[in-house]
């Protein structure tokens, strides 16, 4: 019978407990201020923002810990509350060519807050001048302007409203316009997320009918930063958790895991970069006035790099991206898109740019993340608008010619929305003697059915699809060649197969 091992908290490392070599443990500076509130206490911001306050700290570059807020009624709090805010974060994969299997014990978190049970400690916060830095990963839907939420309420549902409440018992408590205001940092995935949390804030503050004060000193004394992270974070490992238990020595229901790999983008000012000096600590954050080229980088290779290389990946019989990554002939399809034809097209220095995609092919390759082709493939259509046929636009305005592996990118797209039967809101398609699910907007999916049930014509089905302005914007068949590429590679998918087809490119291609 296995012994029943501690559960980790103050009360364990008070006790002397003596953590084995492969887990760092560093007590923090004692009496630490809670200089930042955190929406959200999920596995991505416990493995990314509060690790980064952890290393601050840990450098004695910022002297703070996080309050945690739980946005809504089912979450981690009382659990975060029985470590004491104590958690282990492992950061395993390759890095630069080598293995990274790395364990520590985050310490930044003072505790968690749940609103909904405990309000009136949630305003208290408010009132705190040390707090000076308000964190949010709420969901990509959460930053959304929900006429419904009413100042009164304890708490108002969505996020806009109770960090408008916040902000304005801040306003009321400590002076009106002479208050602190705050750096706001949104994590979710959006687009210009903390103008559009700001215009949230702005609208819920006039639709409560709060004073031009208030939304002067709004303006005025917050800023709203635009920000784009970039870290795989995996969460609990449910499979492995007893064995990490037994060779930790304790007990860690808060255990989450991730890739080594960070990044972290901030359209702000300096201000921010004086309060928080993440790169002093040598983290992989910037702080610039625009961010743009940096999220045209993610976009355009490491998501690009996805929606080019999983529908011909999953058609020619890979499951997941490490198996992808394990086939040479897919592996080099892909370094010859991101190196040939995606990165000659963005406005980065090309060293960065190639120091980025051979980060990138070190990420799809780590072992320890099994990540789902067909979860990828989800709503391709409108990813492969986003993150490809940008490069592909570029690409052939500067060079006068269509990038080949892009080209062949496009042709397996159409090839792997090919179905004719629906089930359970999917469009069914086939590969081998197995059925696959393709999963997109239902007005997506009727088109590529009535298209593939009206002609198995290469030429025919790539005219069509490419003139679909409602997928693309445009009818891309006004792109000079890039009908005729897609047509030509589409037709020897469908003749000789997807890896002889590859094959032929790759024998070709430039």
């Amino acid at each position: 019978m296995q012994p029943t091992l501690p559960r980790l908290s103050r009360e364990l490392l008070h006790s002397g407990f003596s953590f084995p070599e492969c887990v760092r443990y560093s007590p923090p500076p004692p009496n630490l201020p809670e200089r930042v509130l955190q929406f959200g206490e999920g596995n991505f911001l416990r493995g990314f923002v509060d690790w980064m306050i952890h290393r601050l700290n840990s450098a004695g570059l910022f002297g703070g810990r996080v309050v945690v807020v739980q946005p809504i009624p089912q979450g981690l709090a009382r659990r975060i509350n029985e470590q004491d805010g104590l958690y282990t974060l492992l950061l395993r994969g390759v890095e630069r060519g080598k293995r990274v299997d790395h364990r520590e014990i985050i310490t930044s978190i003072s505790r968690a807050l749940d609103p909904h049970t405990e309000f009136d400690e949630f305003l208290q916060c408010a009132g705190d001048p040390n707090l000076r830095v308000i964190i949010s990963n709420t969901t990509e839907a959460g930053i959304v302007f929900r006429p419904e939420d009413k100042a009164e309420d304890r708490p108002p549902a969505s996020f806009p409203g109770k960090l408008t409440r916040f902000l304005y018992e801040r306003f009321t408590r400590l002076g009106g316009a002479a208050a602190p205001g705050f750096i706001i940092l949104p994590c979710e995935l959006i687009e210009k997320n903390g103008r559009n949390l700001k215009q949230a804030v702005l609208q819920t503050a006039r639709n409560w009918k709060l004073s031009d004060t208030f939304a002067a000193w709004l303006e005025a004394s917050n800023e709203f930063a635009t920000t784009l992270v970039d870290r795989i974070v995996t969460g609990y490992p449910k499979d492995e958790a007893s064995d990490l238990a037994r060779q930790h020595g304790y007990e860690d229901s808060l255990l989450v895991a991730g890739e080594p790999f960070h990044f972290w983008a901030i359209e702000a000012s300096a201000a921010v970069a004086r309060m928080l000096p993440f790169d002093k600590a040598g983290l992989n954050v910037v702080v610039a006035e625009d961010i743009t080229p940096y999220r045209d980088r993610k976009v355009r290779i490491l998501n690009g790099g996805h929606t080019m290389m999983v529908p011909a990946g999953f058609l020619m019989g890979h499951n997941t991206v490490g198996e992808c990554m394990g086939d040479p002939l897919v592996r080099g399809f892909l370094e010859g898109g991101l190196h040939l034809e995606i990165i000659p097209t963005l406005n980065l220095p090309q060293e960065d740019t190639r120091q980025f995609a051979s980060a990138v092919l070190e990420r799809f390759s780590n072992p320890f993340v099994q990540h789902q082709l067909l979860s990828i493939t989800l709503n391709s259509v409108s990813k492969f608008n986003a993150r490809v046929l940008p490069s592909i636009r570029e690409y052939s305005a500067r060079f006068g010619k269509v990038p080949a592996r892009l080209a062949f990118s496009f042709a397996a797209l159409i090839a792997f929305y090919r179905g004719t039967e629906m089930r359970d809101g999917a469009l069914l398609g086939r590969r081998e003697d197995e059925t696959y699910p393709i999963v997109d907007d239902a007005e997506v999916l009727q088109i590529f059915r009535s298209l593939w049930a009206s002609t198995a014509d290469a030429q025919a089905i790539s005219e069509r699809v490419l003139a679909q302005q409602r997928f693309w914007g445009e009818d891309t068949n006004g792109i000079a060649g890039l009908t005729s590429a897609v047509a030509d590679h589409l037709g020897a998918i469908l003749q000789v197969g997807p890896r002889a087809a590859m094959e032929r490119l790759l024998a070709t291609a430039g």
